[in-house]
Formats: structure tokens, C-alpha cells, sequence
């Protein structure tokens, strides 16, 4: 039940189900790419992927100064596939996503460092 619980709540929010829609296009994206997506603080996407990861829906990995995140595996907890699957599904035809998606592709021809360095200045 608590699975449940802590995956139902962190897709109860509209930024998060963004983040889980970019992720299924790239299978990974450095924080900042994602911070670029949303154009939201660098702390709130941060706790948003907090509580994605929390809930078992993400996976992360540190690389130098960058932290990379992607959906997790088939190997997961079979709730968290199935919620990720399900979910992947339903926001392909959301206008909002393929908005995200047009998007996402820019920043991916972005150098990270740049992005990074643009998030400091601001």
C-alpha cells in the first residue's frame, strides 16, 4: 500500500509528470537539461526529482558535477513500471507534452556546460 501511495502522490503534480514525459523521450537528461525544460528553479526541480526517486520511479547517477537521471528499468518494482507505462501512454496525445517534446529536442543540441552556465548567471 505504501508503494502505492508514494507513487500515486509523486505523480500528483504537473512539473513531475513533465519530467517522466522528457525521461521517456531521452533515456537520460542531466539536471539542468531538465531545469531548461521546465524553466523552473534548480532547488524545486531538484526536490521534484527527489520525490520521483523516492517513489521509485527514477534512477540517477553522478558523473563529475552532474547529476543524470532516467526512468527506471523493467527490472523496478512492477508498480512503478506499470505507473510509468501508464503514464507515458496517456501524455503522448497531451498538447502540452509534444510542446515539451519540440522543446526537449533544442535543449538536447545544447551543450550542457552552456546550460549550466546560463542557469548561474540568472
Amino acid at each position: 500500500m505504501q508503494s502505492v501511495l508514494r507513487i500515486t502522490k509523486a505523480l500528483a503534480d504537473n512539473n513531475r509528470l513533465r519530467i517522466i514525459m522528457a525521461l521517456g523521450e531521452s533515456s537520460e537528461l542531466c539536471a539542468c537539461q531538465i531545469i531548461a525544460l521546465l524553466e523552473i528553479s534548480g532547488a524545486t526541480v531538484s526536490r521534484h526529482l527527489s520525490i520521483l526517486q523516492n517513489a521509485g520511479l527514477l534512477q540517477s547517477r553522478k558523473d563529475g558535477r552532474w547529476m543524470h537521471y532516467r526512468l527506471v528499468d523493467d527490472n523496478a518494482d512492477p508498480m512503478a513500471r506499470e505507473a510509468l507505462d501508464w503514464i507515458s501512454h496517456s501524455l503522448k496525445i497531451s498538447k502540452k507534452s509534444r510542446k515539451d517534446i519540440r522543446k526537449l529536442k533544442t535543449i538536447l543540441k545544447t551543450d550542457p556546460e552552456m546550460l549550466c552556465q546560463r542557469q548561474r548567471k540568472n
